[in-house]
């Protein structure tokens, strides 16, 4: 009796997954809940574990192909699998031959050999008869020269003309994705983009100051994207369309506060949601983000904590951007950009002097949020960050 591997369920809004890779091949032990290949879906990676411990015994989606909920992807005959060798019995283990395939070799030199290509014709036996037992592999490798690394499965070919090079490379689901809700929000929004400079001497003071004392008692630094979520959630509280989103011919006024951070990952730039913003601490908001950002670039985030959102923050300042006109999240109406802090001269007083300023902007759809809205609910983000007092006092 086989045991099938199938596609997991998807959710609605995703229709379809791309075999990304295969981390087991024909012939290779599997073990229970081990990760098998990655689906690649429009907005997260997807691990599928296998069932059963066993011998992979047949792949049926090869790289690349196209496949659908619950679509059969592998095959698996169970079996119970010997554990590894402990550190004490290792040399005695590996010295003596595992029972034999078909084709002469166990399955953990199968799956040595897979792993690194190795012809097995160079390999001298020292198991029973001649077989090739786990540390002739060893042995071989060791004396091997390192391979030289592979290009991706997903590049194309490179092409040479003199010193000119060229790679073809396939957009990935998650940037193809991303392309089109970028085009659909030009296409179908009337974007706006209105700038302002926020002076955050006050804010670095205050972190200055309590950054040692936040860490030890919540476990987390305290960092700026909790000070400008507080002030977006409460900007947001004054100004209701620009925590709105649209829905055919309805504007929909949502009464909750789902933040949106986005997050440059190596696959493109994934936005998961900080929910109900309002109702967390600083301490929460700076886990949440923090756990967000590592899982992102791991690709362990799931599908659930990239849906929905209300408003969106993104940091172009964390690559040296000075400025820029960020793109809105359809169906949100607007989008705060953050940019690189400097140095620059500014009148206090009557005396020009140094401040940490930068430079922020918030893009909108003028089919909702009107001009004076934008420009007032920006200048409300710069109050509130230039004096955090206010965050505390709701003012």
């Amino acid at each position: 009796m086989t045991i099938e591997v199938r596609v997991p369920v998807l959710p609605e809004s995703v229709a379809d997954a791309t075999v990304a890779a295969w981390h087991k091949q024909p012939g290779d032990v599997v073990r229970r809940d081990e990760n098998l290949v990655d689906l690649e879906t429009d907005k997260v990676v997807l691990e599928v574990p296998s069932p059963q411990d066993g011998i992979l015994i047949e792949i049926k989606q090869l790289d690349g192909a196209t496949v659908t909920s619950k679509e059969l992807l592998a095959v698996i005959e169970p079996g119970a699998i010997a554990a590894e060798p402990k550190n004490a019995n290792a040399s005695a283990a590996e010295s003596a031959p595992v029972e034999a395939d078909v084709d002469g070799l166990s399955p953990v030199v199968r799956r040595l050999v897979s792993e690194h290509n190795i012809n097995v014709s160079l390999i001298k036996g020292t198991g029973k008869e001649g077989r090739i037992v786990k540390s002739d592999v060893e042995r071989f490798l060791a004396k091997a020269p390192a391979p030289a690394k592979q290009a991706p499965a997903t590049a194309a070919v490179v092409e040479l003309v003199g010193e000119r090079s060229e790679q073809r490379v396939p957009m990935s689901r998650l940037r193809t994705r991303v392309a089109e809700r970028l085009l659909q929000a030009q296409h179908n929004a009337a974007l706006l983009t209105t700038f302002n400079e926020v002076n955050l001497q006050a804010v670095m003071d205050l972190r200055a100051k309590y950054k040692d004392s936040f860490e030890k008692t919540h476990g987390t630094r305290l960092g700026f994207m909790s000070f400008f979520t507080k002030a977006v959630v409460e900007a947001l509280k004054r100004f209701p369309a620009v925590n709105a989103s649209i829905d055919g011919n309805d504007i929909i006024y949502h009464g909750y506060y789902d933040i949106g951070i986005a997050v440059s990952t190596e696959r493109g730039l994934v936005v998961p949601v900080v929910r109900d913003a309002d109702k967390k601490s600083m301490a929460d908001i700076e886990s949440s983000i923090r756990d967000f950002g590592g899982r992102a670039r791991d690709n362990k985030l799931s599908i659930d904590e990239m849906q929905g959102g209300t408003f969106t923050i993104t940091n172009g300042g964390v690559f040296g951007s000075l400025l820029s006109t960020p793109i809105i999240n359809p169906p949100q109406t607007g989008i705060l950009g953050m940019h690189k802090i400097e140095q620059r001269a500014v009148v206090e007083n009557g005396q020009v002097v140094a401040r940490p300023m930068m430079y922020v902007a918030l893009t909108y759809d003028h089919r909702v949020i009107d001009g004076k809205d934008s420009v007032q609910f920006l200048v409300a983000v710069k109050e509130l960050l230039e004096d955090p007092a206010r965050l505390l006092l709701q003012i």
